[in-house]
């Protein structure tokens, strides 16, 4: 019992990471699982069914504090899902660890380049226009397809996108995309089911992750409707940088050691960015200040 209640915690986390920054749903929960000892397999199927009832108190959540575009839910979660089934039905049997990198590589650049977008306060750029429904479509299917054959991704890949596109602001971004990942979870489910046939289900790690993610949903949407936009997008870049600069230096086959000191220089580099957006968006805001002031006096 105490197991499950510590599972049901760390499901809480990984909702929670996941609800307020669009990803890392299926990173954070299952390091969690392997975490306390559970084998790899039955973590990824936990994880992967969880994920079914998470993503719908998410987007609810998401909905209820008003962070969904549904335009933009339709255009990118049916090809997402399309693209989830055929993954999981047809080519879960189909090795991606060489492919992986090469994504890995770009979501790594993307995070730099949305972590200093939004660090300088270059925000008003990431507000302009909607993006097209044929740019959402294609962008849908292709992070369905990796979400469903590399055992994640929706998140980085769709989030990402879509915040360097500069055509939806942050929070309609994380909201949208959580939203739509119900539907992509569901159609990986249904394949997988199709494709692999039922088998023992891990019920109780399970409903114990279920749980966690549900309870955490409305508080990671709460933040998310509150948080300066600034800061959503800096966390985002935080969270594409670490997590990929993981899967790169892994894959590379670089030593633990050498891995875990990246890993502080990159924490202590993000550290030093965010120093420096606080620093500038204090003057900013003073200046702001400042020409109000002027302005009333003016009048």
């Amino acid at each position: 019992m105490r197991r499950l209640i510590l599972i049901a915690l760390l499901g809480s986390v990984a909702q929670l990471v996941d609800g307020t920054l669009g990803m890392a749903y299926g990173v954070t929960a299952t390091t969690a699982l392997l975490i306390t000892g559970i084998t790899p397999a039955v973590a990824s199927a936990s994880v992967h069914l969880a994920e079914v009832g998470t993503t719908l108190a998410s987007g609810l959540s998401h909905w209820r504090f008003g962070n969904v575009d549904w335009r933009v839910v339709a255009l990118i979660g049916v090809p997402g899902g399309i693209g989830a089934f055929a993954g999981a039905t047809f080519l879960s049997g189909l090795s991606t660890e060489s492919a992986s990198l090469w994504v890995a590589a770009l979501l790594l650049l993307i995070g730099i380049y949305i972590l200093a977008r939004f660090a300088t306060g270059k925000v008003r750029a990431v507000m302009e226009g909607r993006p097209a429904g044929k740019f959402l479509g294609p962008l849908g299917l292709v992070a369905g397809f990796i979400d469903a054959t590399g055992g994640g991704g929706w998140g980085p890949v769709a989030t990402s996108t879509l915040l360097s596109s500069g055509k939806l602001d942050p929070r309609r971004t994380v909201g949208s995309v959580s939203a739509a990942e119900f539907v992509v979870s569901v159609a990986a489910s249904i394949g997988f089911l199709v494709g692999l046939g039922r088998e023992n289900l891990p019920l109780g790690i399970v409903g114990a992750l279920l749980i966690g993610g549900v309870l955490a949903a409305p508080l990671a949407a709460w933040l998310v409707s509150r948080l300066a936009t600034r800061w959503l997008g800096v966390g985002v870049g935080l969270v594409l940088i670490l997590t990929n600069a993981r899967t790169l230096l892994k894959g590379l086959g670089v030593a633990e050691g050498p891995r875990y000191l990246v890993y502080g220089a990159l924490i202590v580099g993000w550290a030093a960015v965010v120093a420096y957006s606080v620093r500038t968006s204090g003057r900013t805001g003073r200046r702001a200040d400042v020409q109000a002031e002027r302005e009333l006096e003016t009048v």
